[in-house]
């Protein structure tokens, strides 16, 4: 292991950015930022501009602690950012340290920037910038191409998807009668979330789609859309075939306790060890399975499964045993287009076509009490995914960034207008244009709204770190910024009010029940 350390003068004396090989980098600063750029791990972790005099609070309940944070970090005395960090300057500049190789993390310790590798591993350095935020974040993402690679599509598919309307209570009747529905919409893809499938680790059809996947596939390829399909590869349900018939594929903790990856709606499942060569082989024939169905979009979600702590087959890092088997399903894949959800960021680039940047959306602005009484400014809410994906804009040079679908729909919505409209300028900016909306929800001038968002091309500049100008336009992100006060509320509480469990649902029952009688 090297350590380098480096005193304040290098921000005076030295280039602008610099290249640095080492295990472990200390970055002396002049006197203590007054903020300090954290980036999250995987797709629904914070990023953000933090107070670094704030101290680092972890997600109170440990269920939400394995879906949304990296569990190795959460009760961490100081700020820690997955692979690169920055903090701003007197002089209106930044300073950023970001990792060029897997397992990269930087912490802020007072008036030191601290980066390292969580295995020792010194290969792929470090980069040094300074300079205009942009720009340093620009130069960073740039030297992630040549390491990981970049999308290389053009532009990001329009896409709706079943989650943000029907969740898990699709079926085959109320999926086809929404594709009918849709009529001359220009979406590319349709896709089915959640609620396909035996289990968790089952990929087959269940009982909801008697006439199987490959039937469904054809059906809305013969309206010009590619199928698209949702998986979970990396995680398994406790009681599935899967978790009965291959035990040893599980990845455990000292204990030899399958290690769990936090509270969904299917329950509490388990993570798959990614380094077991029988689950690399299960993976890749699972993903050419769901290819012969005729699905060219796919969305794989949970990824961060696949590189959580614990007792692996093979002693590997646990990224790359990640990035090992994201490899295997990227080439399995073939040509489809791959999102990349619930992922490690910077393991998945290179890998994947789109990557999701923030939480899930809502149809409500925030959930006080997961946002607040339990402190997880990871959870679904649109207020939290605007604000996690805004920060991680600077990804477009190497991947399709996606902030989630977009509402446009007012019927089942609480979002107020300038909330709404915040979301879809989100959508505009990204250039990913996803949405969930049933059309038999939206009105005329709603259906034509949408319709406008999918054709448009509008120009986009940024004026400032949360401004904006789309056609000459006006926007301002700052109102979904701030994040929430902590309100401290013991987890017992919070368990004996059912609001764990409100956790998995973000609509009501009787809404679907609404659908389904329709």
């Amino acid at each position: 292991m090297q350590t380098i350390q480096i005193d304040s003068n290098w921000l005076r004396t030295s280039a602008s950015e610099q290249i640095v090989t080492a295990s472990c980098l200390t970055l002396n600063l002049p006197c203590r930022p007054e903020r300090f750029f954290r980036h999250g791990w995987q797709s629904w972790t914070l990023a953000t501009w933090l107070d670094p005099s704030e101290p680092p609070l972890p997600i109170r309940a440990p269920e939400f602690r394995a879906k949304d944070e990296d569990p190795l970090y959460a009760f961490a005395k100081n700020h820690v950012s997955a692979w690169v960090g920055a903090v701003e300057l007197e002089d209106g500049e930044i300073l950023l340290l970001g990792a060029l190789g897997l397992g990269g993390r930087v912490e802020l310790d007072g008036a030191s920037l601290r980066g390292f590798y969580e295995d020792g591993y010194r290969e792929n350095g470090w980069f040094l910038g300074r300079g205009l935020e942009d720009k340093v974040f620009s130069k960073y993402a740039v030297l992630l191409v040549e390491k990981m690679g970049k999308t290389y599509r053009t532009s990001a598919p329009r896409v709706w998807c079943s989650w943000y309307s029907l969740y898990k209570w699709i079926n085959e009747p109320v999926i086809l009668k929404t594709l009918a529905q849709l009529g001359d919409l220009p979406f590319d893809v349709f896709q089915l979330d959640d609620g396909w499938q035996i289990a968790h680790g089952d990929w087959e059809a269940n009982s909801k789609f008697p006439s199987g996947m490959s039937k469904i596939a054809s059906q809305i390829a013969s309206t010009g859309r590619i199928p698209g399909l949702w998986l979970a590869p990396l995680m398994t349900a406790p009681g599935s075939s899967l978790v009965r018939e291959h035990p040893d594929w599980l990845l455990r903790n000292e204990n030899g306790q399958p290690v769990p990856v936090g509270i969904t709606w299917g329950g509490n499942p388990y993570a798959l060890d990614a380094s077991h060569p029988a689950v690399l082989d299960w993976l890749g024939k699972l993903i050419h399975k769901v290819r012969g169905w005729g699905f060219g979009y796919l969305k794989l979600d949970f990824l961060y499964s696949g590189a959580l702590a614990g007792k692996r087959h093979q002693d590997m890092p646990r990224e790359v045993a990640y990035r090992n088997a994201l490899q295997v399903m990227r080439e399995a894949a073939e040509d489809a287009y791959i999102l990349a959800c619930g992922a490690p960021i910077i393991p998945s680039l290179g890998l994947c076509d789109g990557i999701r940047v923030g939480p899930d959306v809502t149809p409500y602005w925030i959930n006080k009490p997961l946002s607040t009484w339990l402190n997880n400014p990871n959870d679904s809410a649109t207020q939290n995914a605007i604000r996690t994906s805004l920060h991680r804009l600077w990804l477009q040079l190497l991947v399709h960034t996606d902030p989630d679908v977009i509402f446009f729909r007012s019927k089942h919505n609480a979002l107020k207008k300038y909330e709404k409209e915040l979301l879809q300028d989100l959508g505009r900016i990204s250039g990913f244009k996803a949405t969930s909306d049933l059309p038999q929800w939206l009105t005329h001038g709603e259906r034509e709204s949408l319709r406008e968002f999918l054709e448009s091309t509008p120009e986009i500049q940024k004026t400032s770190r949360y401004q904006y100008q789309i056609d000459g336009r006006q926007v301002d992100f700052r109102p979904a910024i701030p994040l929430p006060a902590s309100v401290n509320v013991p987890v017992w509480l919070a368990k004996n009010l059912g609001i764990l469990e409100l956790g998995r649902y973000q609509v009501l029952p009787a809404i679907m029940e609404s659908i389904n009688h329709k």
